[in-house]
């Protein structure tokens, strides 16, 4: 018997000024449009989810794919996860400076690959393999984030003469100020399958090579028939610490239902390492859970019966 299709997207979790409210709902309301097109002609969630993540990728809204955050080199590096919920299969690029699309070499990753995740240069030459073609680093960075990177730079050098090292000002700090656009969808298809994905280009300022949990499954992106599927979004490390989305989906295989995970999910990761951030979780039955604790969080869904977008959801 077919299953009523449901879509969930993120646009990240952080303090969005109100200048920029109007331009995430209308992204994450476009990556809705786009996976929804997929589930309702009878594709699977999997190709729903990465085709609302590369509509993300493709908007200068978000942190993910060009318009994405410069590392501390004033260079892009994307990360992404693709995982299915009836296979467990998943695929996982981390690192790469040559791919609009990461999403898209992670999908190739878990259809054509026995590996689950590659890395940098291994990522691209993979991708290049499968017909994925590579760009220049420079084609995925916009003037925004030239100059949001010397701007923050130059208060962090300020912050270091000032305060003498003190590692309260270490570069490594965050707060929910710091916006944390990273992407991601999750979907029931009609054939009862659900699928996630998640893809970013990490926090301002990074080290290079820093790896952050968005593309770490379990991490910022899982997806299991027998729980849930969940996509994360927020300060990576922390999240990384708890396992977030396996941990959220655990609970909803114990009985708990996706809206009370979510929002569990938030305290833990609060009161237990005091972190910030937002999560998306669905499971089988097409119940959802959306969830933040910052000011602000992108999202939307959308059902057979109803649509809705924002960026502040009330518990």
């Amino acid at each position: 018997m077919p299953t009523d299709p449901v879509l969930v997207v993120h646009g990240g979790a952080w303090a969005m000024p109100d200048e920029m409210v109007e331009a995430h709902i209308r992204g994450v309301t476009n990556a809705l449009a786009a996976g929804w097109r997929v589930l309702e002609r009878g594709s699977t969630a999997l190709d729903a989810v990465e085709e609302a993540v590369v509509i993300m990728e493709d908007d200068e809204t978000f942190d993910a794919g060009r318009g994405s955050f410069l590392n501390r080199d004033g260079k892009v590096q994307l990360d992404a996860l693709i995982m299915d919920g009836a296979t467990l299969r998943a695929g996982g690029v981390g690192c790469v400076e040559h791919l609009r699309n990461p999403v898209r070499a992670a999908r190739k990753i878990l259809s054509e690959s026995p590996h689950v995740y590659f890395v940098g240069e291994g990522a691209e030459r993979f991708a290049a393999e499968h017909g994925i073609p590579l760009c220049r680093n420079e084609d995925l960075i916009i003037p925004r984030e030239v100059e949001h990177l010397g701007k923050y730079q130059a208060e962090l050098a300020q912050r270091d003469e000032s305060h003498h090292g003190n590692d309260l000002f270490a570069p490594s700090g965050e707060d929910a100020t710091i916006s944390h656009d990273t992407v991601g969808a999750v979907a029931l298809d009609r054939h009862g399958n659900i699928a996630a994905a998640t893809s970013t280009g990490g926090t301002l300022n990074k080290a290079p090579g820093r790896l952050g949990d968005s593309s770490l499954i379990g991490c910022g992106c899982y997806a299991d028939n027998e729980s849930a599927a969940a996509s994360t979004t927020g300060w990576g490390e922390p999240i990384m610490k708890l396992v977030l989305a396996k941990w959220t989906a655990d609970r909803i295989a114990a009985g708990n239902l996706p809206e009370w995970s979510a929002q569990e999910a938030m305290n833990y990761l609060k009161q237990r390492v005091n972190g910030h951030g937002g999560i998306i979780v669905l499971n089988r039955e097409g119940h959802i859970g959306i969830a933040h604790n910052t000011p602000r969080m992108a999202w939307a869904y959308k059902t057979v019966k109803k649509q809705e977008a924002g960026v502040v959801r009330e518990s």
